[in-house]
């Protein structure tokens, strides 16, 4: 069994090529869905750039052609849990306030349960239902 390291994270949004979306390799394509920018500008600026900057454009591309890993094509469980991490990745201030608002949320409606169940009226209820049956 592999020891895994303290500073990996379970955040599956990471720099991937995506073949499945792409024309060629799919560089652009995860280049596309990493930084949460429309393929086709990302596909234009590398098309402008090639004219531009043909030899660092070319080996870049050629590099990350080689080098990044194809996506796997079950990364994610769903379309929310996409999303989730994808906003962690590019606005993790966002993601953390939209946490912390929402487990308060669960902690004042846990308080208002605990409220009930600890009252007087929960006890007197359930003694009445308890004498009906």
């Amino acid at each position: 069994m592999a020891l895994k390291s303290p500073f990996s994270s379970p955040n599956p949004h990471k720099l991937w090529r995506n073949p499945a979306a792409g024309k060629v390799f799919g560089v652009c394509a995860g280049m596309s869905d990493y930084f949460g920018l429309d393929l086709f500008m990302v596909r234009a600026v590398t098309l402008v750039s090639l004219f531009f900057f043909s030899v660092p454009v070319l080996v870049g591309y050629c590099l990350f052609a080689l080098i990044l890993p194809a996506r796997p094509p079950s990364l994610y469980r769903s379309p929310a849990e996409e999303e989730f991490w994808r906003a962690v990745s590019t606005r993790p201030d966002v993601t953390m306030s939209a946490v912390k608002h929402r487990f308060r949320d669960l902690e004042k409606r846990l308080r208002s349960l605990e409220t009930h169940v600890s009252s007087a009226e929960f006890d007197l209820s359930r003694a009445i239902r308890d004498l009906e049956r």
